[in-house]
C-alpha cells in the first residue's frame, strides 16, 4: 500500500485478541458491548421503516404533500449513504468508540427535533433539516458500531457474534411497522421520541462495557469525503426521484450520470492520495470483491422487500398496517434463525459455504412466493416468505464478516464503510427499479381491467394512473374519490384492481430472485479460503 501498515494496523487487527485493552485497563465486556451496539443501531433500523406507517398522520396535521413527505423519507436515507464511507473514516482516525457515541448522540437530538416541529410554513424544511441530520448521525454511528464489534471479538468468534449483530438488527426493522402503529395511535410524534430512552441506554452500556478506543494519528481526505458524498448523494437522488420525475426526465439521468462520473473521479483520485479516504487497493483481494458483489445484489432485495411486501399486503390482501408487519414476521422468522446458522458456517468452514447455500435459497425462495402473490392469501405465502428470508440471514453475516477480515492494510472501520455504501447504493438502486416497474405494471393491468368494463381508452389510462399513485395505503380504507361513471367503474371494480396490484407485484418479487440468483453466481467465484487470527497477524505484521 505504500506505507508501513505494521504500527498503524497491525494494534487494531488485533484489538480483538484475548490481551486487548481497554484505555482504563481490564478487557472489554463482549457482552455488554454488543449489547450496546445493539441498542444503538437499532433505533438506524426501526427507523427506516417506522415513518412510513406514520406518514398519513404527519401529512394530516402539518399540512404537507405526498411530495413532500416523500422528501421526509428520503432525506434521511440521501444524507445516509453520502456519509457512510466518511463516518468509517472517522472512526478510525478519531476512535470507533467515540465516534460512535458522537453519531448517538447527533441521531437521538436530531430525532428529539423531529417530533418537536411546529406546525405552520416551517414545518416542511423543520422536518426535512433533522431527517439529513439523523442520516448523518446514523451514517457515523453504524460503521463506528460494527468496528467496535469486530474489535472486541476474535476471529474465530466473530462469525457468531456478528450473525447475532446482523439477525438480531435485521429483525428490528421489522418492529417499526408495528411500533409505529402502536405509538402514532397516540401521537406519531412518538415515532421520534422513542429514540431517546434506546439512546440513553446504549450510551450506558457503551461506557460500562471499557471498549478500547484506538485513535490513529492520519490526515482526513477532506477532498475524498466531498467527492464521495456528492457523487454517492446525486446518484442516490436520482435513484429516489426517478419515480417522482420520471425515468425520461433530465433532471433524473443528470443526478444519475453526474453522480457516477463524480465517484469515477472519486476512484481515480483516491488510488493518488497520500492518505486516502478509501484504500480502493482492498478491491485487489478476489474474496472481498466477491463479498462485496453478492452484498450489492442481495440488498437489491433485502431491503426493498420491507416497501414492497408492506404495500402488497395492505393493498391486495386488505390488510391493516400491523396485519402488514405480522405478514412481514414471516419473512424475519426465517432470517433470523438461518442468520444465527449462516454465523457458525462461516467460524467452522469460511463464508463461501454460507454464501452460496444463502444466495440459491433466496433465490428460489423469493421465486416461489412471487408465484403465490395472487392467491391473496397469507396462508399460502408464509412458508416461502420464510424461505427468502432464511436465504437472506445465511449470507448477510457471513458475506459483510468476511469481507471486514479482509481489510489487511486497510481498516475495520474504513471496510465496513465500504460494505455499508455499496449495501445503501444497493438498496436504492433496487427500490427506484423496482418502484418503476410496479407502476408500470400497475398501470397496464388496471388499465386493461377497466377497459374491458367499458371505460374508453383515454379515461382508463388516466384513471390507472391515478390508482397506481394512490396504492400507498389500505385499499378498503383509501380507495378512489370523486364522482362519475369512470370512479363509479373503478370503485365496482376494486377486487379486480387487487389482483392487478398483486401480478404486478409478481414482476417486482421475481426480480428479486434474480438479484439473488446473480448473488448466486457471484458467489460462485469466492476463493474459499478462511482468515484467522494466526493469518491475520501474520499478514498485518
Amino acid at each position: 500500500m505504500g506505507r508501513d501498515t505494521s504500527k498503524e494496523d497491525g494494534p487494531e487487527s488485533v484489538a480483538s485478541a484475548p490481551a486487548a485493552r481497554g484505555r482504563r485497563g481490564g478487557s472489554p465486556n463482549q457482552s455488554l458491548a454488543l449489547a450496546a451496539m445493539l441498542f444503538a443501531v437499532s433505533m438506524t433500523f426501526i427507523d427506516q421503516t417506522i415513518v412510513a406507517i406514520a406518514a398519513p398522520e404527519i401529512i394530516h396535521e402539518l399540512g404537507l404533500t405526498s411530495t413532500q413527505m416523500q422528501w421526509v423519507v428520503n432525506a434521511y436515507l440521501l444524507t445516509l449513504a453520502a456519509f457512510f464511507a466518511l463516518g468509517g473514516r472517522l472512526s478510525d482516525i478519531y476512535g470507533h468508540r467515540r465516534v460512535m457515541l458522537i453519531g448517538t448522540l447527533t441521531f437521538v437530538v436530531a430525532s428529539a427535533m423531529c417530533g418537536a416541529v411546529p406546525a405552520g410554513d416551517f414545518a416542511q424544511a423543520w422536518l426535512i433539516g433533522f431527517r439529513a441530520v439523523q442520516g448523518i448521525g446514523a451514517a457515523l454511528m453504524f460503521p463506528a458500531a460494527l468496528a467496535v464489534v469486530i474489535a472486541v471479538f476474535p476471529v474465530e468468534r466473530r462469525g457468531r457474534a456478528l450473525a447475532l449483530f446482523f439477525g438480531l438488527s435485521g429483525a428490528l426493522t421489522a418492529v417499526g411497522p408495528l411500533l409505529g402503529g402502536w405509538l402514532t395511535a397516540w401521537t406519531w410524534r412518538a415515532i421520534f421520541w422513542i429514540n431517546v430512552p434506546i439512546a440513553v441506554i446504549a450510551i450506558v452500556l457503551t461506557l460500562l462495557a471499557r471498549i478500547p478506543d484506538r485513535s490513529r494519528r492520519e490526515p482526513l481526505d477532506l477532498p475524498g469525503a466531498v467527492l464521495v458524498a456528492v457523487g454517492m448523494g446525486l446518484t442516490v437522488l436520482g435513484l429516489q426521484q426517478a419515480a417522482a420525475w420520471g425515468w425520461d426526465s433530465v433532471a433524473t439521468w443528470a443526478c444519475i450520470v453526474a453522480g457516477l462520473l463524480v465517484l469515477v473521479y472519486f476512484c481515480w483520485f483516491e488510488l493518488r492520495a497520500r492518505v486516502p479516504l478509501i484504500r480502493l487497493q482492498v478491491f485487489r483481494d478476489r474474496a472481498f470483491q466477491v463479498d462485496t458483489a453478492v452484498l450489492f445484489f442481495s440488498m437489491m432485495a433485502f431491503v426493498p422487500v420491507f416497501f414492497f411486501a408492506s404495500v402488497y399486503a395492505q393493498v391486495s390482501l386488505s390488510a391493516s398496517p400491523n396485519q402488514a408487519a405480522l405478514y412481514l414476521l414471516y419473512f424475519f422468522i426465517g432470517f433470523g434463525i438461518a442468520s444465527q446458522w449462516g454465523g457458525r458456517i462461516l467460524d467452522k468452514r469460511g463464508a463461501r459455504p454460507a454464501i452460496k447455500l444463502g444466495t440459491a435459497l433466496g433465490a428460489v425462495g423469493f421465486a416461489l412466493w412471487a408465484g403465490k402473490l395472487t392467491t391473496l392469501s397469507m396462508h399460502d405465502q408464509w412458508l416461502y416468505a420464510a424461505m427468502a428470508g432464511a436465504g437472506i440471514g445465511l449470507l448477510l453475516a457471513p458475506a459483510s464478516t468476511d469481507a471486514v477480515n479482509r481489510a489487511i492494510g486497510a481498516s475495520y472501520g474504513e471496510v465496513t464503510g465500504i460494505t455499508q455504501t455499496v449495501r445503501n447504493f444497493a438498496a436504492s438502486i433496487g427500490l427506484a427499479v423496482y418502484g418503476t416497474l410496479l407502476t408500470h405494471r400497475t398501470i397496464s393491468n388496471v388499465g386493461a381491467t377497466l377497459r374491458d368494463k367499458g371505460v374508453p381508452e383515454d379515461a382508463a389510462n388516466d384513471a390507472a394512473r391515478s390508482v397506481a399513485q394512490a396504492v400507498t395505503g389500505q385499499a378498503d380504507t383509501r380507495g378512489p374519490s370523486g364522482s362519475g361513471p369512470v370512479a363509479d367503474v373503478v370503485r365496482d371494480s376494486m377486487q379486480a384492481i387487487r389482483m392487478d396490484f398483486a401480478q404486478a407485484n409478481q414482476w417486482v418479487f421475481y426480480g428479486m430472485a434474480i438479484a439473488l440468483a446473480v448473488a448466486y453466481l457471484c458467489a460462485l467465484r469466492h476463493p474459499g479460503t478462511r482468515v484467522t487470527q494466526d493469518s491475520r497477524v501474520s499478514q498485518d505484521s
